[in-house]
């Protein structure tokens, strides 16, 4: 019988063959085509090497436009929810982070999640959903939201009772689907907008893409302590992370906390979407890296340490329809920013 091993000794594992044929891969391709340069100009091996571990986040899967236009306005109706006073949008806000300013949202009767509320940007580059893995697709996803009495509590019934009976979204409808308003058309046309959710232009995707000034020397030495001592062995591909599974609390358990095996999380826009773990426990970034590092890597961090790497994590907040993403006001402090315009 094979000897049995740690999830977190695949994980390294796999990482290093799959950054080796990666390298293999990207290194004629973007040398010969550096984004932000000329086709002549090499990208700097330090760049390269990058592309090896972080992949940039992409302009567009290819949603459908209609499609995904229905699918924003479904994002925002609180009709399709149970009491009618909310939506998708209510926790995962996406004219900020795309998720919320508390630790945990509150179910439809008032009660804490069970677990913080992920961010809904970049969710279609996740090889799974949900903290513990366990929703698979973003189809999955949509009907939980729209249905289970946590989320929004609606039934199909309701659900296309409300969409059929409003002329102009029927219409919408029969024009993007050639049919009226179905359960699965409702779900596609939500997984279609999910699917636009991306946050490219990172100014570390710029720095692999050719940008020498996008980041700075601080900020390009918090990526190599990153790389240098693990962190990189879960949190690497275009999220960043949201690839693997992996234990919490390899070397030390979390106090109060069940060592679970959970989704790592991506960390695309991770500057911006405190609270952090799933719990939504750990209210600072500084804070959530020493803490991943003694649990995960057996390692104590300094706080000059800790400062490079969330240096490093800054460069990874994105864009959404040309403006940066940020962090939510706290509760209380105020009305949260109104959609801008969209050109």
């Amino acid at each position: 019988m094979a000897a049995f091993r740690p999830a977190w000794v695949f994980a390294v594992a796999l990482t290093a063959v799959l950054a080796g044929s990666a390298l293999a891969v990207l290194e004629p391709a973007a040398r010969e085509r550096p984004a932000g340069g000329s086709a002549t100009d090499p990208l700097p091996a330090e760049a390269v090497a990058a592309l090896a571990v972080i992949t940039p986040v992409p302009g567009s899967l290819g949603a459908e436009p209609a499609r995904a236009a229905l699918g924003r306005t479904l994002f925002s109706d609180t009709r399709l929810s149970r009491g009618g006073d909310r939506a998708c949008i209510t926790c995962h806000d996406i004219r900020i982070n795309g998720a919320s300013a508390v630790a945990r949202d509150l179910t439809t009767d008032g009660r804490p999640l069970a677990r913080n509320t992920p961010s809904v940007f970049n969710a279609a580059l996740s090889f799974r959903l949900g903290w513990a893995g366990e929703i698979p697709t973003l189809q999955d996803q949509a009907e939980a939201d729209l249905t289970r009495p946590d989320f929004l509590g609606g039934s199909w019934p309701a659900i296309l009772s409300v969409i059929r009976g409003d002329p102009a979204l029927a219409g919408r409808f029969r024009s993007a689907f050639g049919r009226e308003a179905d359960r699965e058309a409702v779900i596609d046309a939500i997984v279609s907008f999910e699917r636009s959710l991306l946050t490219p232009g990172s100014r570390f995707d710029g720095w692999m893409g050719g940008d020498a000034g996008a980041v700075t020397e601080a900020e390009r030495a918090g990526y190599a302590l990153f790389r240098g001592i693990g962190c990189a062995a879960c949190h690497q591909g275009v999220n960043v992370g949201a690839n693997l599974f992996e234990k919490v609390g390899i070397f030390v358990t979390i106090p109060n906390k069940a060592a679970e095996v959970l989704r790592v999380p991506s960390l695309r826009n991770v500057a911006v979407t405190a609270p952090y773990f799933d719990d939504g426990s750990v209210a600072t970034l500084p804070e959530a890296v020493r803490l991943m590092a003694r649990v995960q890597l057996g390692r104590e961090l300094t706080a000059a340490q800790a400062d490079a790497i969330v240096a490093f994590l800054g460069t990874l907040t994105g864009s959404y329809e040309g403006r940066p993403l940020t962090a939510p006001r706290a509760p209380g402090s105020g009305p949260q920013p109104q959609p801008q315009p969209r050109g």
